[in-house]
């Protein structure tokens, strides 16, 4: 959002999966759409605000420590990154593929989109 924080993901990115786990509903503060695309095809332009964040042993978010928006996930010891969609620049040409997490969903929203809905990933 202020601009501390610029990437470049070479298409094609990934179909949108929507995340309703604890962890990205407390760090989006709803439910995480995130796209994902291979390191080799994704590059920092800017980092000065970058700062990551190890959620769990299994992965680690990153964030913008100026502003504070939530930038990426990156799962322990793949070679891939998510990108929350909602930060990508103009249209993208992406959907939402499906749902995970869904049992974690909360209790002030339902899921209406008419795709695969699982209660874990």
């Amino acid at each position: 959002m202020c601009g501390a924080v610029r990437y470049e993901a070479k298409a094609p990115l990934r179909a949108v999966v929507a995340c309703h786990c604890l962890q990205c509903r407390k760090t989006s503060g709803h439910y995480a759409a995130m796209t994902s695309v291979p390191l080799d095809r994704f590059a920092l332009t800017r980092d000065d605000g970058l700062a990551w964040f190890r959620s769990s042993e299994k992965a680690e978010r990153g964030f913008c420590r100026l502003c504070g928006s939530n930038l990426f996930w990156k799962p322990t010891g793949q070679a891939r990154v998510s990108i929350t969609a909602g930060t990508l620049d103009g249209p993208t040409g992406l959907c939402i593929e499906r749902h995970i997490y869904c049992d974690y969903a909360g209790d002030y929203y339902a899921i209406a989109e008419a795709v695969p809905q699982l209660p874990e990933h």
